[in-house]
C-alpha cells in the first residue's frame, strides 16, 4: 500500500481535457508536447501573453487536439469559463524572482490571488486534479542552507534579497492554498517544486537560466565570461523535458495532497557551468571573476546543499534523465538554430 494519499478520481489522459495555465512558456509548451504524445483527448493552452511567447506554442497551431484561450488569472469569470469541462489543470502561470524585484505589486497579485482564482474555478467546475508548479525557493536562500533540501525543510531567509524571499514565500502560500482547497473542497492536487528549469525555447526571465544565456552570449562575442565568486557556488538545474514529463506523470498518478522536488540528476557549480558553455563553443577563454553588484537577484546563492528527488520517484515514479552536459548542448544547439533563421 502506498505511503501517500490516493485520489478516488484518477485521470485517464486519453479521455481527459487538460488545461495548462501559463502555456505559452518554456515549461508549458513542452508539457503540451508530452501530453499530446501521451494521447490526451484535448489540451487547452491558456495564457494572457504578458510573459508568454506565441513562438513557444507556434508549432502547435492547427493541431485538432489543441485549443488556445487568451485569459487572465486575475479575472475570475474568465477562468471559471475556461475551466468548464476540464478534467485536469497544470498551474504554471506566475511571476518569478526577477518579477518580484521589478514589479512586486503585480507579482504578489498573480502569485497569490491568481492562484486562488484558478483553484476556485477548478473547485466550482469539478476539475479532478491540479498540478501546482512550485519551486525550490520554498526552502529559502543564503549560506545557512546546507545538506539535503528534503521536502520537510523550513524556510530560510537570512541575508537573502527581498525579491527572492517574496518569491519563495509566494510559492509557500500557493502550496497552502492547494492544501486548503483539498481539505475544504475535495480538490486533488500535487505540488512539484522545480529546480531552475532550462532548455529549448528558453526565455530570459529566470535568474540562473539567464546566466547560461548571458555566458553563451559573452563567449560567442569573444568576451571572457563573467563569473561571480570563485566558481564553487552550487546551482540546481533540471531540464525542461524532464519537468514536462513530471507534470504528465503527476496528472496520471493517483497520489494526491503532497509536495515533491523535481530536480536534475546532480547539482552543478558555477565554474562547471561556465566550462560546459566554453567547451560547447570550443573556446579557450578564461572566466573573469567579478562579484555581483549589490542587490543583484539570483535564484540560488552559495550553500553546500543538494536537492534530492527520491520522493518524486516514490510518489509518481519520476526521476530525471538529462544530465547538465547533455542539457547545455541541447539548449545551445537550439539557440544557434533560432539565431540562424
Amino acid at each position: 500500500m502506498s505511503e501517500f494519499k490516493q485520489s478516488t478520481k484518477p485521470l485517464d489522459l486519453t479521455q481527459s481535457v487538460i488545461l495548462i495555465a501559463g502555456a505559452a512558456s518554456l515549461v508549458g509548451s513542452h508539457t503540451a508536447d508530452q501530453l499530446l504524445a501521451a494521447g490526451v483527448k484535448e489540451v487547452i493552452l491558456l495564457d494572457n501573453f504578458s510573459f508568454g511567447s506565441a513562438d513557444a506554442i507556434k508549432h502547435l497551431e492547427g493541431n485538432p487536439r489543441v485549443r488556445l484561450i487568451k485569459a487572465d488569472l486575475m479575472r475570475l469569470p474568465e477562468i471559471i469559463e475556461a475551466t468548464k469541462g476540464v478534467d485536469g489543470v497544470i498551474q504554471l502561470a506566475a511571476y518569478m524572482t526577477l518579477g518580484f524585484s521589478q514589479t512586486p505589486w503585480n507579482a504578489m497579485d498573480v502569485n497569490l490571488r491568481g492562484v486562488q482564482n484558478i483553484l476556485e474555478a477548478c473547485a466550482i467546475n469539478g476539475v479532478k486534479k491540479v498540478i501546482f508548479a512550485s519551486s525550490n525557493a520554498v526552502y529559502g536562500y543564503g549560506s545557512g542552507i546546507k545538506g539535503a533540501l528534503h521536502e520537510t525543510l523550513c524556510f530560510h531567509s537570512e541575508g537573502a534579497p527581498p525579491a527572492a524571499i517574496l518569491y519563495g514565500a509566494s510559492k509557500i502560500m500557493g502550496e497552502q492554498l492547494c492544501r486548503t482547497y483539498y481539505q475544504q473542497r475535495g480538490l486533488d492536487y500535487l505540488v512539484l517544486r522545480y529546480s531552475t528549469v532550462y532548455g529549448e525555447r528558453q526565455h530570459y526571465r529566470a535568474a540562473n537560466a539567464l546566466y547560461i544565456m548571458d555566458t553563451y552570449d559573452q563567449v560567442k562575442a569573444g568576451q571572457a565570461p563573467v563569473m561571480p565568486g570563485d566558481g564553487s557556488e552550487t546551482k540546481h538545474f533540471v531540464y525542461v523535458t524532464d519537468v514536462a514529463r513530471a507534470n504528465v506523470m503527476a496528472l496520471q498518478s493517483p497520489t494526491t495532497d503532497t509536495a515533491m522536488n523535481i530536480s536534475g540528476p546532480a547539482p552543478t557549480t558555477t565554474g562547471e557551468l561556465v566550462q560546459l558553455v566554453l567547451d560547447y563553443c570550443a573556446s579557450d577563454l578564461k572566466p573573469e571573476l567579478r562579484p555581483d553588484p549589490p542587490g543583484k537577484v539570483r535564484l540560488t546563492s552559495g550553500g553546500a546543499f543538494h536537492i534530492p528527488h527520491d520522493k518524486a520517484g516514490l510518489a509518481i515514479g519520476w526521476k530525471p534523465e538529462v544530465t547538465m552536459a547533455q542539457g547545455i548542448e541541447r539548449l545551445l544547439r537550439w539557440r544557434e538554430s533560432v539565431n540562424s533563421h
